[in-house]
């Protein structure tokens, strides 16, 4: 412990050799989340007997393009990519205007027990999503929902931690805006969609881009309530793809790689609202 004292005093007496230990932190941990991303698309290009050898190498002997089109025949891998599509972005709207009304509610309307609605709301966030599986599944079973897009959807359209997010940045948000608006003839309604939206698009693109990715990312619920292709999601997909192919590790990979693609594009179209919503709304410590 009596080592670390001087290092420490060393670093906040260096601001260069602590720029140089913040770079360095930054390039480790990059280079460990990039790594098994890399593998993937190297392994995907590979030959069968490559992929399957006792001792496979990383680098591919030859690159196989044409693995890109054997993983589309050996599955419908667009359809479960359009599903996906329709699951994730159908959920993260539901979701990101219903915690958007009750983000407001909670942080502008005064009525009585908030404080301890809202305390009991956010206390769902510590209650595992398997323990409700099941429930849910009965649930939707006996409304006729299973293996239909309002039986996947309609569960996830609520969440306690958007709800938190959204209201931290409208508590930010200063009340002269909305009593403008309302000496000026807007009704409380009027002064959420008019004003408090437009302020508030950052967080909520920030919001709808959270749960976007988690939903595209979501095995469990599509795995239990999907029976068909026709509402399979990317996730459950790679999942019946092993089962039907076995082990094909550069297809698998492959297909892995594609359904990762669409995350990427949404990342890089959505990176400026994204770094400032989370500035915003109290995930940049704020």
């Amino acid at each position: 412990m009596t080592s670390d004292v001087p290092a420490l005093a060393a670093l906040r007496r260096s601001p260069v050799a602590a720029r140089r230990l913040l770079v360095f932190t930054c390039f480790l941990v990059t280079a460990v989340t990039l790594t098994p991303i890399v593998m993937m698309v190297l392994v995907a290009f590979q030959s069968d007997t490559e992929s399957m050898a006792a001792r496979p190498s990383l680098w591919p002997g030859s690159w196989h393009p044409e693995n890109i089109g054997r993983a589309f025949d050996l599955v419908p891998l667009g359809r479960y990519l359009l599903n996906t599509i329709i699951f994730a972005g159908g959920t993260a709207l539901l979701e990101t205007a219903t915690a958007a009304l009750a983000a407001y509610a909670f942080a502008r309307l005064r009525f009585r027990g908030r404080g301890l609605l809202f305390g009991v709301y956010l206390t769902t966030l510590m209650i595992p999503s398997q323990v409700t599986l099941i429930p849910q599944f009965i649930l939707v079973a006996k409304m006729h929902g299973v293996d239909t897009w309002p039986g996947m959807i309609l569960p996830h359209a609520f969440t306690a931690l958007g709800v938190f997010l959204l209201r931290q940045f409208f508590l930010g948000v200063p009340r002269d805006y909305e009593e403008a608006a309302r000496l000026d003839g807007a009704n409380r309604w009027q002064t959420f969609i008019r004003v408090i939206i437009p302020l508030a698009i950052p967080a909520i693109a920030t919001l709808a881009v959270f749960k976007f990715i988690s939903q595209w990312n979501n095995l469990l619920w599509p795995l239990v309530i999907s029976n068909s292709d026709s509402t399979r999601t990317a996730a459950v997909g790679l999942q019946v793809f092993q089962s039907t192919n076995g082990t094909q590790w550069n297809l698998l990979l492959m297909a892995a790689a594609i359904t990762t693609v669409p995350l990427i594009v949404l990342f890089f179209l959505t990176q400026r609202w994204f770094v400032k919503g989370i500035t915003m709304s109290g995930l940049g410590g704020r």
